[in-house]
């Protein structure tokens, strides 16, 4: 049985949740995806920090099915670039459809991937299907692709929330960042995210969200 303890949170007044809610909404609201990104430093226990916020995500039967690999080693982020671009030329030269493709112009993007180098962090998130204990036998994980991308909304918020940028990258098949890191068989890629700051004067598409209205309905 699993010990138990108290479980302590705060609480506001209807009026407070009201203010607070509508404050979190309109700064979550100005998370944005960047792809230029300056080379300036960011200091190792930022990005641990970072992680760690992610990790109290919460997971099928507490398995905590992820694994996060930060690199800076300008060499591994090379490394990375080259067959990340790889992959992304034979995706826009072949593996993508006309309507995917035709999806992406107005983003004006293509298979080079800069930032891969320039940014001074990649964060590599990967998902564990199973575990292996200490005398090699296979313990299964559960709802592993759910936990997995609640932890990347909760880095990508933590991100936010340092005053720092991200890209959501998928260059795939991601299965080369599992040979180049090293990874176990047990641990699958899931998500490659450059961290850093915004180069000066940097542009976003103005994008649109759907509404309230055209994303839920109320069933009261």
């Amino acid at each position: 049985m699993q010990k138990m303890i108290q479980y302590q949170k705060e609480t506001f007044s209807e009026a407070t949740m009201l203010s607070r809610s509508q404050q979190f909404y309109h700064w979550l609201d100005g998370r944005r995806t960047v792809r230029e990104f300056s080379d300036q430093p960011i200091h190792k226990a930022v990005i641990e920090n970072i992680i760690l916020a992610a990790s109290t995500a919460p997971s099928g039967a507490h398995k905590q099915p992820w694994f996060f690999c930060a690199v800076s080693d300008p060499a591994i982020k090379k490394e990375i670039r080259t067959l990340a671009e790889k992959e992304e030329y034979e995706n826009y030269h072949g593996r993508m459809s006309e309507e995917w493709l035709d999806d992406l112009k107005v983003f004006g993007t293509d298979w080079h991937k800069p930032f891969l180098e320039i940014a001074p962090w990649l964060i590599v998130i990967f998902r564990k299907s199973y575990e292996i204990d200490e005398n090699g036998k296979k313990h299964n994980n559960y709802y592993v692709q759910e936990s997995v991308g609640i932890a990347t909304g909760l880095l990508l918020s933590a991100i936010h929330q340092a005053g720092l940028v991200a890209l959501t990258h998928t260059p795939s098949p991601m299965n080369f960042l599992a040979k180049i890191l090293n990874r176990p068989a047990e641990e699958k890629p899931f998500l490659l995210i450059p961290v850093g700051y915004p180069v000066a004067n940097t542009q976003v598409p103005d994008l649109k969200r759907k509404t309230l209205s055209e994303m839920s309905y109320f069933y009261e």
